[in-house]
């Protein structure tokens, strides 16, 4: 039952920080609730991975942290940003 609540988890924090990051983030994102959720969620493993290179953090130290969460939007804004950059330019071309 652990590894069922943690992908809950992860399902929910992604929700919120890719919801977070579209706000933040200007401009339009068409991107459905799916969508959403996966940039949370690739936003959340760049968090942490940013987090653990800058901090010297492990899994050992939990997975539900407010430092993890707000790692978690920061890196949802850096995926939507390098995101939206390469969408651009793939429009740009035609």
């Amino acid at each position: 039952m652990g590894w069922l609540w943690s992908i809950v988890v992860l399902i929910v924090i992604g929700l919120i920080a890719g919801f977070i990051a579209r706000a933040v983030v200007p401009g339009r994102q068409h991107m459905g609730i799916g969508a959403t959720i996966l940039l949370g969620v690739i936003g959340s493993f760049v968090g942490g991975f940013l987090g653990a290179l800058i901090f010297r953090h492990d899994i050992q130290d939990g997975l539900l942290q407010p430092s993890g969460i707000i790692g978690s939007i920061i890196g949802a804004i850096i995926v939507l940003l390098i995101w939206l950059a390469i969408r651009g330019r793939r429009g740009a071309r035609v």
